[in-house]
């Protein structure tokens, strides 16, 4: 009978965030496969543990893999770690999950830490839908190409992003969406020096510039303003405008986005929302 594929999630920077059942995994397995077994032995001698480990990483995915469905398919169990955060998610263990789930190995899950979804809830952003992006291509091509597919998505956007690129993505990133979209910078989450910078893409291209980054990002953009035809009337351009601010925008910063979106005049828009507070007023 084949052995158990356990996902087993890692503190993305503080160790007390280790469940009970995280632990007792890791410690049930027969064997660990890691992103970076070095990381994964500091880990377990903070819990106590002695367990044998493989490498599995995105540069021996297709050896490495063969090798765990083996030991799997020949009856042992495997925990699967990364070096931070749930594994198989914007990571090389998707590839391992699906060769499992071909062969018939049951893959099993443990709930935990996730930088994506913590700094997700922390953005300040709308929740409700969201699309996770992970890291932007190298190649400034195809890195541009994703965000110009982007350029229409309404749903909150997730992006990881190294501090050595954090610069030259948040220019692309105001490129692609306008200098007022907004974002939430999250840097080293759960970790001591934890900071959630709420902000715009041009204020933030500034900060940065000035003030080098440090440390892991998550990059929280909120949705392009709704779609609406080109015949769209100032009152629909209006009723945009209010759903920006009731997502906590100013009422310029909503003006100047719906109207670079639709195509309609700024002044006349911000007018009309003008007089429209001044009638509630009166």
């Amino acid at each position: 009978m084949a052995g158990i594929l356990y996902l087993v999630p890692t503190p993305i920077g503080n160790l007390g965030d280790i469940s009970r059942r995280m632990a007792e995994t890791l410690e049930a397995a027969d064997f660990i496969a890691a992103e970076d077994t070095r990381v994964t032995l500091k880990l377990l001698n903070h819990l106590g543990l002695r367990k044998p480990l493989v490498s599995y990483h995105r540069h021996n995915t297709e050896a490495g893999g063969r090798a765990v469905l083996s030991r799997l398919l020949a009856g042992e169990s495997c925990a699967l770690v990364t070096d931070a955060g749930t594994p198989a998610v914007s990571d090389p263990g998707e590839e391992l999950v699906a060769l499992c789930a071909a062969q018939g190995v049951t893959v099993t899950a443990i709930p935990g830490p996730c930088a994506l979804v913590t700094a997700l809830a922390v953005s300040g952003l709308p929740t409700g839908r969201f699309t996770f992006e992970g890291f932007l291509a190298m190649n400034k091509r195809n890195r541009r190409a994703h965000l110009d597919a982007l350029r229409t998505e309404e749903r909150t956007m997730i992006f990881y992003e190294a501090p050595h690129k954090l610069s030259a993505t948040l220019a692309d990133l105001r490129d692609a969406f306008g200098p007022d979209r907004r974002i939430a910078l999250c840097r080293e989450l759960s970790k001591l020096h934890e900071e959630v910078r709420r902000t715009t893409l041009g204020e933030a291209v500034q900060w940065y510039a000035a003030n080098p980054p440090k440390g892991e990002f998550v990059l929280v953009v909120s949705g392009a303003c709704p779609c609406i035809a080109d015949s769209s009337t100032l009152e629909q351009g209006l009723e945009l405008v209010s759903a920006l601010q009731a997502r906590g925008a100013s009422l310029r910063d909503a003006v100047r986005q719906v109207a670079r979106d639709t195509g309609l005049s700024r002044n006349e828009l911000y007018q009309l929302a003008v007089n429209g507070v001044r009638e509630e007023e009166g």
